[in-house]
């Protein structure tokens, strides 16, 4: 389940590919399997070892092109430990309304990103998770939880006065949405509810079986309730 649009990253063999705040490794997976040269960041040593272990089973299925390589680093966001323009491509993911210092953040985004380079970024989209909020505290207010809700306007001023210039934004997983919406209704933690399961399973159907008419529904829905909103940009030469 891709936020982004790997072609509109511009990821290939080669690709110096940064993911910033990888999680369990989706977006790191998908460029890995382009060839890139990956490097998936994060906190969490955990999930890190999952993505690791993902990283060389796909190396011993022949799933890696020539010369693509992917490692984990263990790392803040905030301190990125790479020199500056050390990637052709960064991303981060779904990571910037967890963390309080974001201006910081996409500074060290910006820095390690190479002069030409693309950067993305994606972000709870502003209606849906107001919605959210607004039928549970428990969704976001926990330890490591969303601190903030971004508008896009908002975010992307914040990376054009970091020096990047925005090419394009789109809205994705749209069918995501009124899934969230059940959960804070029902309570997060209550997995088992019938409402939550019977929806969980067609999100679960829809992923792998990837019908045409839930594509066409999703696109037609994206603008209106997409879950996520993607920004990307570039670093001028």
């Amino acid at each position: 389940m891709l936020t982004v649009d790997f072609d509109r990253l511009r990821v290939g063999r080669g690709t110096r590919f940064l993911d910033a705040g990888a999680g369990a490794g989706r977006h790191s997976f998908e460029a890995l399997r382009r060839g890139a040269r990956v490097t998936a960041l994060d906190l969490d040593e955990v999930e890190l070892k999952g993505v690791q272990d993902m990283f060389e089973a796909m190396a011993a299925e022949g799933e890696v092109p020539a010369g693509g390589t992917g490692e984990t680093v263990v790392a803040s966001i905030l301190d990125l430990p790479y020199e500056d323009a050390s990637f052709d491509t960064v991303l981060a993911s779904e990571i910037l309304e967890h963390v309080p210092e974001d201006v910081q953040a996409i500074s060290e985004l910006v820095r390690v990103l190479a002069p030409g380079g693309t950067l993305a970024v994606t972000v709870p989209r502003w209606l849906p998770e107001r919605v959210c909020w607004a039928l549970s505290d428990e969704y976001h207010a926990n330890e490591g939880g969303h601190i903030r809700i971004y508008k896009a306007d908002e975010l992307r001023a914040k990376l054009e006065d970091a020096g990047l210039v925005f090419t394009h934004q789109h809205h994705a997983h749209a069918l995501h949405s009124p899934f969230w919406w059940i959960k804070c209704a029902v309570g997060v933690e209550r997995d088992q509810h019938p409402l939550v399961r019977g929806y969980h399973r067609l999100l679960v159907w829809d992923m792998m079986k990837a019908p045409a008419a839930t594509r066409v529904a999703e696109k037609a829905l994206n603008p209106l309730i997409g879950k996520s909103v993607a920004l990307y940009f570039t670093r001028p030469l």
